[in-house]
């Protein structure tokens, strides 16, 4: 299966870390569980047309949700990829 540029970019991450991080230039991304460093350099170069320095990921775990005190469910786990982008390259659709 190919998998596209929107299919591997879920959408950007959007915290008070985050909007700090772009003074260095990062930008913050939820991503599927199976793609790659690589596949997310690829993406984010083909949709912003920015070149990309470095991408680093990190898995989340889901938490335990509670009702009552009784463990319910769980949220499910997703993986964030925080890119940095060329000196000089900025992604403005982001609006932030």
């Amino acid at each position: 299966m190919n998998k596209t540029a929107y299919d591997i970019i879920l959408g950007p991450v959007i915290t008070e870390k985050g909007t700090y991080m772009l003074g260095e230039n990062k930008y913050v991304f939820k991503v599927p569980l199976n793609v790659n460093k690589i596949e997310i350099k690829k993406a984010v170069e083909k949709l912003f047309k920015v070149e990309v320095k470095k991408v680093r990921t990190m898995r989340i775990k889901g938490k335990i949700r509670k009702w009552r005190g009784k463990a319910v469910g769980k949220t499910p786990q997703w993986k964030k990829a925080i890119v940095k982008l060329k000196k000089g390259d900025t992604i403005e659709e982001l609006g932030v």
